[in-house]
This record gives structure tokens, C-alpha cells and sequence, in this order.
């Protein structure tokens, strides 16, 4: 498994397996699947060599964080790096009035509070590591600052002031007391992670869909800054929730809803360029995301074994040259895109 060190504050730093595990959908994302099935997948990636793991408190209400607390268990814990969320806290509530319908099954009766205050995200961490069985995280993300969650730009602009003032202090206080080793967020747009980055002392972000084949705009405005500035980044959503992974099919998802038609259209094009160089269109969107030099890990999700067989074969996959340069000449990837030099 390759694998890729991150020291930007000279700490020692983290080092990172290139493919990483997504922790969301053993949290029961979209469809429920049994505990033991469950622990086949995460033993799947680990007897594979995968030793980063992200999850959050929302995924799964909770579920994910307790699910990995059963895998983890025995381990040792400078074996593996893991990171969790804060930005929500979870009340108990009973199961016809729990949050995520439709999008969690099978999980505990909880209802979300947004709340990035600085004592707040001291509680968020003391109920993950409670969850998760661990004596320390080593990575904390300000989950999903964004318009996509919080649906306005005043809304957004209103979270991340709240964030800044509070959340933000105590993230630094955890790193600075080497309780954490870096901190970040984890959002579905790059243009907060810039914000961001122009205004505090972050160390790695979790982007998410928004620096594939698919979508390419972050690179000059986010992705390359972060670099120059020895920024990670992990990319979530490396296949935009699927379509990327399945192809252009009528049933293809992009951002977990059915893929627009531009989507489509776009992946139509990429797919075409792939079979012509006898390239697999899921292998193209994993090699082209783990390229960019700030990119330390990239998580797509699994749900089942199969699933996390084909991520591990895309992650070591070879793209042929021909293959990227046809790509640029379409103008379906930036010409300054960096790309695999396989």
C-alpha cells in the first residue's frame, strides 16, 4: 500500500496509506447492513493495508464511530491513523422524530444541533473518542461549513463566524496541547476551504466531490494554494457519489441525488476517452485525485467487500500518459492539472 507522510508543523506528523476509508456508509448509508458485515469490510481494507479512517458522529447518527470501535479494539493505536467531526452534537429522541430519513437506516433516535461553539467541540470530542473506544484522535475536522448544508451564503457566513470564535480556538488549543496532531474541515465546497486557509493556522482539509474528473474548478482557486502553503488534503467523493464509479446509467448518482444531465454528458465524454485507451473510468477518477502533490489520502466510501476490493484496485491502477493528455486536449480536465506520471 503506498503511502504519504505529512509534517507541516514538524510535530512528526501523520502518515497517511494513499487509499484511505470513507466511514460513512457503514454507518448504514442508504441502506442498513448487519454489524458483522460491517466488520467483514473494515477487515477487507485493513488486510488490504489500509490504515487511514474517516468518520464523523453524523454518519450513521453515531453508528460509524461505534462500528469502528468494535474493528479498532486490540489494535495499536500508532498503527492507524483516524479522524472524526465536530459541528454537530446528537440528542436522544424517540424513533419517529430521529433525523436522516431516507438516508440512514437501521440507526440510533437522534436529532442533530448544529453548534460550532468553542465548549461544544470539547463535548463533541470527549462523546467520539467515548464512541469510538480510542484514547485520541489524531485529526479533527469542522464538519460540513458549507452552503450545501447550511442552504444560504448568510446562513454559511453566520456558521463559519460562529466557528472562528469558538470551534476554531479550541481546535487550536487541542493541537497546540498535542491532543490532536492536526485540524481541519471536512465540507463539499472548496470555496470555504480557501476562506478558511486565508484566515487561520489549519493543517488539513477534507474535501469532498468537489476535486474530481468531474470537478475540476478548485484547482487553481483551492488546491494548489493549499499546497504552496504545505496543506493536506484528503478528497472525499473521489467518484461524485457514484456515477464516476458506475458510469453514465440511468441509475448514476452525482452529490447522492440522480445525476443531472451535464453530469451525465460529461461522463459520457471521460468514458469514451477511457475505453479507447482501455482504462477503467473508476481507476481515471481515483489516479487523477491522488496526483495533486497536496493530496495525502483519497477515501472513497465501501459498503461491501466487493466494493473496497475495486477501490483498492483502482487506487494502484496504471493510467496510461495518452490517456490524460486526451483528456486536457478535450478539454475535460485543466491543462495544469496534474496527473499520474504512470
Amino acid at each position: 500500500m503506498q503511502t504519504r507522510h505529512w509534517d507541516r508543523l514538524g510535530n512528526g506528523g501523520l502518515t497517511f496509506t494513499t487509499l484511505g476509508f470513507g466511514a460513512a456508509p457503514i454507518g448504514n448509508l442508504f441502506r442498513a447492513i448487519s454489524d458483522d458485515d460491517a466488520q467483514a469490510v473494515l477487515q477487507s481494507a485493513w488486510d488490504a493495508g489500509v490504515r487511514y479512517y474517516d468518520t464523523a458522529p453524523l454518519y450513521g447518527l453515531g453508528l460509524s464511530e461505534t462500528r469502528l470501535n468494535r474493528f479498532l479494539r486490540g489494535k495499536p493505536r500508532d498503527a492507524y491513523v483516524i479522524s472524526s467531526k465536530i459541528g454537530r452534537l446528537f440528542r436522544a429522541t424517540t424513533p419517529d422524530k430521529r433525523d436522516g430519513f431516507g438516508k440512514w437506516f437501521d440507526v440510533p433516535s437522534r436529532t442533530e444541533v448544529f453548534d460550532y461553539g468553542y465548549d461544544a467541540t470539547f463535548r463533541s470530542v470527549e462523546f467520539s473518542l467515548e464512541r469510538l473506544g480510542i484514547d485520541r484522535i489524531d485529526i479533527l475536522y469542522a464538519h460540513d461549513l458549507d452552503i450545501f448544508t447550511h442552504g444560504s451564503q448568510n446562513a454559511l457566513d453566520a456558521r463559519l463566524a460562529e466557528f472562528m470564535s469558538g470551534a476554531y480556538r479550541a481546535l487550536v488549543k487541542l493541537r497546540d496541547d498535542g491532543t490532536i496532531k492536526a485540524f481541519g474541515a471536512g465540507v463539499n465546497e472548496w470555496q470555504p476551504c480557501r476562506w478558511m486557509m486565508d484566515r487561520g493556522d489549519f493543517d488539513i482539509f477534507l474535501l469532498a466531490g468537489e476535486y474530481s474528473l468531474l470537478r475540476s474548478e478548485a484547482l487553481d482557486g483551492f488546491m494548489n494554494p493549499a499546497h504552496e502553503r504545505g496543506i493536506g488534503v484528503v478528497i472525499g467523493g473521489p467518484y461524485n457519489s457514484g456515477i464516476l464509479a458506475t458510469g453514465p446509467i440511468p441509475t448514476a448518482k452525482y452529490r447522492y441525488e440522480d445525476a443531472p444531465d451535464w453530469a451525465m454528458n460529461r461522463t459520457a465524454e471521460l468514458q469514451s476517452l477511457c475505453i479507447k485507451h482501455g482504462t477503467r473510468l473508476v481507476d481515471a477518477a481515483f489516479r487523477f485525485c491522488a496526483a495533486h502533490p497536496a493530496v495525502v489520502s483519497v477515501i472513497p466510501g465501501g459498503q461491501t467487500v466487493a466494493e473496497v476490493t475495486a477501490n483498492l484496485a483502482a487506487s494502484t491502477a496504471q493510467i496510461p500518459p495518452a490517456l490524460w493528455a486526451d483528456m486536457k486536449q478535450a478539454g475535460l480536465l485543466p491543462a495544469n492539472a496534474p496527473v499520474d506520471p504512470q
